[in-house]
């Protein structure tokens, strides 16, 4: 339905940025990002993302996350709408990958965006404003 607001998945990078206060520029653009998407109630992540958040905030970044606080984020994302991907999606990823030469992960990322029913996924990892099987890729970033 045109009326519709646009779902949005967004990407493991962009929600480190949004809780990594040594990320400048790009903490305050994922903190407003991820705001807008709270208040829309338009934003969707994978278990991928979930994931990939909670090793990422408690090792990776300059400033690591408590454990506890990133489970806290990682459960409250968790109410976002979530892709659990099965053995068929994994399936459906390796073909994205090999058609459009990426990554297997950003590929399964890409799978799960488009079989939740996402128009836009946020993300730097792949090309701005490319569209993969009807999923816009935007880096907010750009």
């Amino acid at each position: 339905m045109a009326d519709d607001p646009l779902r949005v998945f967004v990407d493991t990078n962009i929600l480190v940025y949004a809780h990594d206060v040594s990320a400048g520029a790009k903490h305050e653009r994922s903190q407003d990002l991820t705001k807008e998407l709270w208040s829309s109630r338009r934003g969707c992540v994978s278990v991928q993302v979930l994931q990939e958040l909670f090793v990422t905030l408690t090792r990776k970044v300059e400033k690591p996350v408590e454990p506890d606080e990133a489970r806290a984020i990682v459960s409250d994302l968790s109410t976002w709408d979530v892709c659990v991907p099965d053995a068929n999606d994994v399936l459906a990823a390796i073909s994205l990958h090999r058609r459009f030469l990426l990554s297997f992960w950003d590929a399964m990322i890409l799978h799960c965006a488009a079989k939740i029913g996402c128009d836009i996924l946020y993300s730097e990892d792949l090309g701005h404003d490319q569209a993969y099987d009807g999923v816009q890729v935007l880096d907010p970033f750009t």
